[in-house]
């Protein structure tokens, strides 16, 4: 593990004590910096206070449900871009759907192993600043700026979330060639579990969402996957 995610801070939101304490233990064991919450309003309080560099969020929470946090979080102009990986239920995957497309960037189903926890913290940090300087990606109007980590169609700032930039570079990296459901998986998420597939649809509807008039650059190749346009 890099200094750098060593020295990252978690903000962990669980209403329940013992799967709180199981995170933070295991948390703090691979040298993460842990801030807990039990309820969504103190969640928010301590994110605009701590600037934590990822949030674990629980969604069932008491009083303020966990897409209300994801929401709130992703309005925040401060706070819009720190990756969040929900917690959810078997029974949830509407909720799921809801939290993806308001920008949660992706979860883990109840029960959880610990192991693929950590793993989805250590990928989403490691997909922080990756990128080699003053490389850019261009294709008709739109521009992204690797270095920067911005991106912009037709001079209009796009507001991607992290997991939404890693995935509309690499459509763009490989540009006329097609990339099946797995292949993202594993080059944009770093793993590929099982039923997970469905995530990449929901990103991929919200990127185009914010493409706009050019959302057609990214094509779908039915029962396959997604292709940028040569």
């Amino acid at each position: 593990m890099t200094e750098l995610m060593a020295k990252a801070k978690i903000l962990t939101v669980e209403d329940d004590p013992d799967i709180r304490e199981l995170l933070r233990y295991n948390l703090e064991k691979a040298g993460y910096q842990v801030i807990l919450a039990d309820q969504g309003e103190k969640a928010l309080e301590l994110a605009k206070r701590q600037h934590p560099d990822l949030i674990l969020l629980d969604l069932l929470l008491p009083v303020m449900n966990g897409l209300e946090v994801c929401r709130q979080v992703k309005m925040d102009p401060i706070l819009q871009h720190v990756p969040i990986i929900m917690v959810t239920a078997k029974g949830e995957e509407m909720d799921r759907v809801v939290g993806l497309e308001l920008g949660a960037d992706d979860y883990v189903v109840k029960p959880f192993s610990v192991r693929e926890v950590m793993l989805r913290v250590q990928k989403l940090l490691e997909r922080k600043d990756k990128a080699p300087a003053g490389s850019c990606l261009k294709a008709e109007g739109l521009l992204l700026d690797l270095a920067a980590h911005t991106a912009a169609v037709d001079g209009r700032l796009m507001e991607l979330t992290a997991t939404e930039f890693k995935l509309l570079s690499h459509l763009m990296h490989n540009r006329g060639r097609v990339q099946t459901r797995d292949v993202l998986l594993d080059r944009v998420w770093g793993y590929n579990f099982e039923g997970y597939s469905r995530t990449i649809d929901t990103h991929i509807r919200r990127i185009r969402k914010k493409l706009g008039d050019r959302q057609n650059l990214i094509e779908t190749v039915r029962g396959v996957g997604y292709r940028f346009q040569a």
